[in-house]
């Protein structure tokens, strides 16, 4: 392969491209190592992941004292008035039982406290919190979210999807220094895992206030970019709430700010998730007869800004992980498509975790493209089958290869800081479906070859976001990002053997090590 400034020039055999080489090339052997194209995720909330890894870390906790040594280590360090924040907690590693302020309120009375769970669609506040933001008793409900309460009606703490915007609105937000080192901070983790490209779903959830993504816009990626300081590149979506600004900015400047920075489009929400019993299914949960999720947004409002924006041109990704929210989701665009005239729009429905019968086969005939997380599945097969049976479980949920053998095209991504940035290990897990203490896999007729995971992460992922252009291959022409991996052979990855990344480059030019 040869590179001349920061794109592919040539590719062939040995021989053919010697005739590349003069005075000042620099001739690279990776001594039969395998170079495979700059893996892209396909959604990620990047300033939060960097924000987020200098919080408090709850992702490793198993049991309810861990999570309160947790919060107390974080307070050492603390003044009074100051916030904790962090989150990543699972309930379901420790048995299922839900945190509640009475866990931490004794440790902290003089510290407001916000810890999200690892989906980012619920929270656990504690008491000072709750006071702070006015929540009590008499409090109502938000629309398309729940104040969780005991027996006496009392809150006990836990906020669901968009009733948490009555904390997240409070919270101050992190300075533009703050928000600066976390892109950094986020980036330098991005390379060390072969990542050169994010799609960025930003800050934003529902309930809360648009303004986050457009300020990380204005004082993050606009400052790295004029600064010299990207060190990946980024795909950026923004509120569908926002999609005439994004439209005005578009017709400015186009779908490339830089080399760096792309304007993907716009993102809305149908519903929740599984772990906060929130994603909308046409049945109740098994834990909860009377619950069958929640639909975060009003239909026709949300049909009436995907007709906008698309006839726009801009790019809609809606977030649906619920059979009934991916169905709902799917008759939209259906409807969109009949009213609106546009040659290649690209519709993504982010995560698309469980599907009725039938419902995989419409992703290939509308031309949707399935953006899913492969490491979701490692935490979802403990508690889906509790949550919403066995039945519907096995029958319904990340049906990868179901997808692929009805011609949709899957993008693979990790939902960072919800799930670590890894491709290796999301690529593993699409192949065996092996979650963690078992022997065999979830779903085995959902497993997907090498190549199709490999294309998932890289020539798909670029394809669903109209980067195929610019990225996702090593072909002549494309901006030179690749990968240079520990390994000559597949083949024992394969086996199970684990592979790493020796070396990342972005246009040319070695980012990691």
């Amino acid at each position: 392969m040869a590179v001349r400034d920061d794109r592919i020039v040539g590719i062939g055999s040995y021989a053919s491209i010697q005739g590349f080489v003069g005075r000042g090339t620099r001739v690279l052997d990776v001594g039969g190592k395998i170079v495979v194209p700059g893996f892209i995720d396909s959604h990620v909330h990047l300033i939060s992941g960097g924000l987020q890894m200098a919080r408090v870390a709850l992702r490793s906790v198993r049991s309810r004292d861990e999570f309160i040594r947790k919060v107390k280590e974080a307070l050492k360090d603390a003044q009074k008035g100051d916030w904790i924040l962090g989150g990543g907690w699972n309930n379901d590693v420790w048995g299922g039982d839900l945190p509640v302020a009475c866990w931490i309120d004794d440790i902290t009375p003089n510290n407001p406290v916000w810890l999200s769970r690892m989906d980012g669609h619920m929270g656990l506040a504690n008491s000072l919190t709750l006071k702070m933001a006015g929540i009590s008793n008499d409090t109502d409900d938000p629309v398309g979210g729940t104040i969780m309460r005991n027996v006496d009606g009392e809150p006990t703490g836990l906020l669901v999807d968009s009733a948490m915007k009555l904390v997240l609105s409070i919270i101050p937000d992190s300075s533009v220094q703050e928000r600066r080192n976390a892109l950094m901070r986020a980036s330098k983790h991005a390379l060390m895992r072969g990542v050169t490209t994010v799609i960025d779903f930003g800050r934003y959830f529902p309930g809360t206030s648009v303004d986050p993504v457009w300020q990380d816009l204005a004082d993050v990626y606009k400052w790295a970019d004029s600064t010299g300081k990207m060190l990946i590149r980024a795909c950026l979506f923004f509120p569908v709430e926002t999609w005439s600004r994004l439209a005005d900015l578009f017709q400015e400047s186009g779908k490339a700010l830089s080399q760096w920075i792309y304007l993907g489009g716009v993102k809305a929400f149908a519903d929740g998730s599984l772990g906060s019993n929130s994603a909308l299914f046409y049945e109740p949960y098994l834990d909860e007869p009377q619950n069958y999720g929640l639909k975060v947004m009003d239909l026709d409002l949300l049909l009436n800004m995907t007709l906008l924006a698309d006839k726009s041109g801009l790019q809609v990704a809606i977030h649906a992980i619920g059979d009934k929210a991916n169905d709902l989701v799917l008759d939209l665009f259906d409807t969109v498509v009949r009213l609106n005239t546009m040659p290649d729009r690209r519709f993504r429905i982010e995560h698309a975790q469980h599907l009725v019968s039938g419902a995989a086969a419409r992703f290939g005939q509308q031309k949707i493209i399935a953006s899913v997380q492969p490491e979701h599945l490692l935490d979802d097969a403990h508690s889906a089958e509790k949550k919403i049976g066995v039945d519907r479980a096995c029958a319904g949920s990340y049906l990868f290869q179901s997808l692929l053998n009805n011609n949709a095209k899957i993008a693979f991504g990790s939902d960072w800081p919800v799930v670590d940035i890894n491709p290796l290990g999301g690529i593993r897990t699409a192949m065996f479906r092996i979650p963690p203490g078992w022997t065999s896999a979830w779903i085995p007729s959902e497993r997907v070859v090498l190549n199709d995971a490999l294309n998932a992460y890289t020539i798909s992922a670029a394809y669903a976001s109209f980067l195929d252009d610019d990225l996702g291959s090593l072909s002549f022409g494309k901006l030179a990002d690749f990968v240079i991996l520990s390994t000559d052979s597949w083949d024992g990855f394969e086996n199970g053997v684990p592979i790493s990344v020796l070396a990342t480059y972005v246009g040319g030019q070695q980012a990691y090590p």
